[in-house]
């Protein structure tokens, strides 16, 4: 997930026409749908969640590796048992009661729930997301981006931390997430939403010398 934006030098972009009543770019806290509309394509990854603009660089190799890995992996299964669809980043996803939509890494759609699938995005909330965390985001996948995916009705969320190689799964149970359990090297992680899907943590982090530390 982008970091939050404490101070926005770099967006430089501006729009066509800017009312004088609203400052170009807006304070934090005050950031909307139509603010994030204007933001460059500028190869950074931009998120607006309850006002405020969270903002970080294309994922690391190390991210993409793990993010590949499980897409493949996952993606297979749901295909061969008829389970539904995965997407992976940059797929906007509408969650309810949300103006702008977040980018999870990857997330899973039910069959049964496919009507929540348009052309712009996810309109609702997915049965399953996955944050893997950069050393400069993973405080804002865990403190701000699973607490609105527990409220937003998020059936299941992994959190895979590479600087550590585990694997954190929640479940939501009476609308309050709870630790399913963490998993490491040697160990199997399961998913409770896509029923029979299992992956080896060593399949998520092949043993190389690159590994992401945490600032």
């Amino acid at each position: 997930m982008p970091e939050v934006a404490t101070a926005i030098p770099e967006i430089t972009y501006q729009p066509a026409v800017v009312s004088d009543e609203r400052p170009w770019p807006p304070p934090q806290g005050q950031w909307t749908y139509d603010d994030w509309l204007r933001l460059p394509d500028d190869g950074w990854r931009y998120e607006i969640i309850q006002g405020e603009l969270y903002m970080g660089p294309a994922p690391s190799t190390q991210h993409q590796r793990v993010s590949h890995h499980l897409e493949l992996e996952l993606g297979i299964f749901v295909r061969d048992h008829g389970l539904g669809d995965v997407f992976s980043a940059p797929t906007d996803v509408y969650l309810p009661g949300q103006e702008t939509p977040v980018q999870p890494d990857l997330l899973f759609v039910a069959t049964e729930r496919g009507n929540i699938i348009a052309e712009r995005g996810v309109e609702g909330a997915p049965d399953l997301v996955v944050e893997i965390f950069s050393p400069r985001t993973w405080l804002q996948d865990r403190r701000v981006k699973l607490p609105l995916y527990e409220e937003t009705g998020v059936q299941e969320c992994w959190l895979i931390d590479p600087a550590t190689h585990t694997v954190e799964v929640y479940i939501l149970q009476d609308k309050t997430y709870a630790l399913m359990g963490q998993w490491g090297r040697g160990e199997t992680v399961r998913s409770t939403v896509v029923d029979g899907f299992a992956i080896p943590v060593d399949m998520l982090f092949p043993r190389s010398g690159n590994q992401e530390t945490r600032d």
